[in-house]
């Protein structure tokens, strides 16, 4: 096998009587492919589960050389000046908090919070920021000369200058899903880890679910019936999930530390199998495991294999594997790219690529990071 550049992680999970991601108006996300409507869950609502997976015995956050990352338009307010309102008078305080919100935000960002955008940071980011933010209060006896202070700090500083000394300046959040920061473009980190919305191989299988509230303490007791009644979408699916990793992207995001990229690979295939999105968590308990996980490793320029299910087929894993395994078919007959294979199956497995449990797969993928050429 040639060097793996690429490892991709093919999925299928199966949710009943669930809602899994909402649009704009409560109910489930959809998207329509090869002229059949489909359920859909958005690679942002994946993504997120997956970060925010921090009770798992596999998190991100339970990683050694973890490093935090915080998404907010107050990060400045939160964490740069308001630590230092306790000990500083407010005048130059507020002239600081001005100047490093243009700094982070743009030249708008003292406007008001909603003149912000969220915005990622780590913390050797937040905690360079907070140390200037402290010198600036110390030495700077009134607003004007603190907000002076700020003004000359800025032009020579930078996001890159704030990356300086730290391994994963913008946490690692940032350094698997990137960033991108449009008042600084040098803030920009490319993203190594891919991710497909998921869609389900059926054709859409949703439902009104209307729920009423009733009101406890009505009077008379006789009359209590229900107070309110609402209405939302509940539904099966079958789902496609498609990830892929840019192996040497990950290595270098994470400085070059392959121990740490390897182990973000092993707890991402646990974390991509085992960990369920989901809305309307208390009423549909949408908890679920994939039926099948493909891993493969090659050089070659990915591709999906969601044209398996161009046209829908059953709710059934059995169809479904035997779909993808007739996908795999053809297009090694075609494309003879010659990609290491192997997979979880927990019902009919692939033929001629070797089984695993989960933990031994999440192994096989971590071990690809040690292949990658320097």
């Amino acid at each position: 096998m040639t060097d793996p550049r690429f490892l991709q992680i093919h999925t299928l999970h199966s949710y009943t009587a669930a809602l899994l991601n909402r649009d704009e108006a409560g109910q489930a996300k959809r998207l329509v492919y090869g002229g059949t409507p489909r359920t859909r869950i958005s690679s942002q609502c994946l993504k997120r589960h997956w970060r925010m997976a921090e009770h798992d015995p596999h998190a991100l956050q339970k990683l050694s050389g973890y490093v935090e990352s915080f998404r907010s338009r107050d990060l400045v307010t939160q964490l740069v000046s308001g630590p230092l309102r306790a000990r500083f008078e407010q005048e130059i305080v507020d002239a600081i908090e001005a100047g490093f919100q243009r700094f982070i935000y743009g030249p708008k960002g003292d406007q008001g919070r909603k003149s912000r955008a969220p915005l990622l940071l780590g913390q050797p980011e937040l905690a360079w920021l907070a140390r200037n933010a402290e010198e600036i209060a110390n030495k700077c006896k009134s607003p004007k000369a603190a907000k002076q202070s700020v003004e000359a700090l800025i032009k020579t500083a930078n996001f890159k200058v704030m990356a300086e000394s730290a391994a994963l300046p913008g946490g690692l959040t940032a350094a698997l899903f990137g960033r991108m920061v449009t008042a600084d473009v040098e803030a920009n980190i490319e993203a190594p880890i891919y991710v497909a919305h998921a869609f389900s191989v059926n054709e859409v299988e949703v439902e009104g679910d209307f729920f009423s509230a009733v009101d406890d303490l009505a009077l008379p007791p006789s009359v209590r019936n229900a107070d309110t009644l609402q209405q939302t979408e509940i539904g099966n699916g079958l789902f496609y999930g498609y990830v892929v990793i840019d192996m040497p992207g990950l290595i270098r995001n994470c400085a070059g530390d392959r121990t740490l990229a390897g182990s973000v690979v092993r707890s991402l295939i646990h974390l991509i199998a085992e960990v369920s999105p989901g809305a309307k968590k208390g009423s549909t308990a949408p908890f679920g495991r994939a039926d099948l996980v493909l891993l493969e490793a090659g050089d070659r320029q990915p591709r999906s294999l969601a044209t398996a299910y161009r046209t829908a087929i059953p709710h059934c894993p059995e169809i479904a594997i035997g779909k993808l395994a007739e996908e795999l078919r053809m297009q090694d007959e075609a494309y003879a790219t010659n990609e290491e294979r192997a997979h979880l199956s927990i019902r009919t497995p692939l033929p001629e690529i070797t089984r695993y449990s989960i933990s031994a797969l999440a192994d096989w993928g971590a071990g690809m990071v040690s292949k990658v050429e320097a």
